[in-house]
């Protein structure tokens, strides 16, 4: 609207030959083109980083905002952290990316909060000036400690914010954001009542390969996934480690994503067990995998579980304990209310306890076809065009 005043002004304000009806006729013309160049073009601002869980949702609906308005024109910009996986998987998707400085305080004590609360003077400052240099019409926030300062300082600037919570449990920073956000698109009902009436229940924004995973015929041998996200989990790498001894001379075969950490290691112990593995540091096309799996065992973070609910895949859940609010364990417990999961919590977790979950679910032609399809039920193919729309809404355009 800048533009706009300043073009209208320096029209008037202008000499010459030119008759005045046709000045302001020409003036005219212009602030209508501007006008209409405005109204169709969409600047967005993503707020995402830290975690593939935070990532995967955020591109499903860029994608989506994306692929509706190739007439009309959109351009974006994501922000994320100066670690994670957000630099690679953003840019990959053809996305720009720009990394800020930020730490979380959450759940952190000691030397280590003082230094992570220093960090967030320039973690304001660096958001402010991304805001001011962009000019969003829309800012869309994940949550976490990027999204958090992103999505406050645009809604003291008066630009619409969507925030996006996927857990059953919203964390700390969506709860502190919830009384200035525009609208929230929620996961889950139950959600609900931490927005009120911001609140839109959406479903879980996937990838669309997700949902286009065909149905698996079961019978041994029976392949099992096990990934304890992107960057891996000690406490399921440490556990599957454990079971192998305990598994020999079941029709059973794995794919592990151990993250880097743990790659040899867990592939050495496979080796040594005999046991059938294709261990990798990490899975860049997750879709494909999940279609050779008969069962998934894994963490329950919102973008995993979402993936679930999408491929209709049966899975073993172990939450994460240090999730933030507990909300991994929601997530989780949510699924298994519904029949399309079991949950086993890390202080329980054993090498015994988890051949059993697993023996108990092969074993029973009929339980894996269930769950395939309890977890189906709760998903929502829509997810991501809902949000879209949502911030088209927002944005006013």
């Amino acid at each position: 609207m800048n533009d706009v005043r300043e073009s209208a002004q320096s029209a008037s304000q202008s000499g010459g030959t030119t008759p005045p009806s046709s000045r302001l006729a020409g003036s005219q013309s212009g602030i209508e083109r501007q006008h209409a160049e405005a109204l169709a073009a969409l600047r967005v601002l993503v707020a995402a980083g830290g975690t593939g869980g935070h990532v995967f949702p955020a591109l499903a609906v860029a994608e989506e905002i994306a692929r509706r308005r190739t007439a009309s024109g959109v351009s974006f910009q994501f922000l994320g952290t100066t670690r994670g996986l957000e630099s690679r998987l953003i840019e990959n998707a053809g996305f720009p990316y720009r990394a800020i400085r930020a730490a979380g305080l959450k759940g952190i004590r000691g030397w280590r909060r003082i230094g992570n609360a220093a960090v967030l003077p320039r973690t304001f400052w660096d958001s402010l000036g991304v805001l001011r240099g962009f000019r969003p019409d829309v800012v869309i926030g994940m949550g976490g400690y990027v999204a958090g300062p992103v999505l406050l300082e645009a809604a003291l600037l008066r630009i619409p914010t969507v925030l996006i919570e996927p857990n059953a449990s919203p964390g700390f920073t969506n709860r502190v954001l919830a009384n200035v956000v525009t609208r929230a698109a929620i996961g889950f009902e139950e959600t609900a009542r931490s927005f009120g009436a911001k609140a839109r229940l959406t479903g879980l924004p996937v990838r669309q390969a997700f949902f286009e995973i065909p149905r698996r015929e079961h019978g041994a041998p029976f392949t099992i996934l096990v990934f304890g996200g992107s960057q891996g989990s000690l406490a399921l790498n440490r556990c599957v480690v454990e079971s192998l001894p305990l598994v020999a001379g079941r029709p059973w075969r794995f794919i592990h994503q151990t993250g880097e950490r743990d790659e040899s290691l867990v592939a050495e112990a496979y080796r040594r067990a005999g046991a059938a593995g294709d261990v990798r540091a990490f899975i860049d096309d997750m879709p494909v995998t999940f279609a050779r799996a008969d069962l998934v065992i894994c963490r329950a973070g919102a973008s995993t579980v979402g993936e679930l609910m999408a491929a209709g895949k049966a899975s073993v859940l172990v939450p994460f304990p240090g999730a933030a609010d507990q909300h991994q364990l929601e997530n989780a417990l949510a699924l298994e209310r519904a029949g399309a999961a079991r949950v086993i919590q890390q202080a329980d977790l054993t090498a015994a306890r988890l051949v059993s979950e697993i023996d108990a679910l092969l074993a029973d032609p009929e339980r894996l076809p269930a769950m395939e399809a309890a977890a189906r039920k709760l998903a929502r193919s829509d997810a991501a065009a809902e949000i879209a729309s949502l911030v088209e809404e927002v944005a006013g355009k």
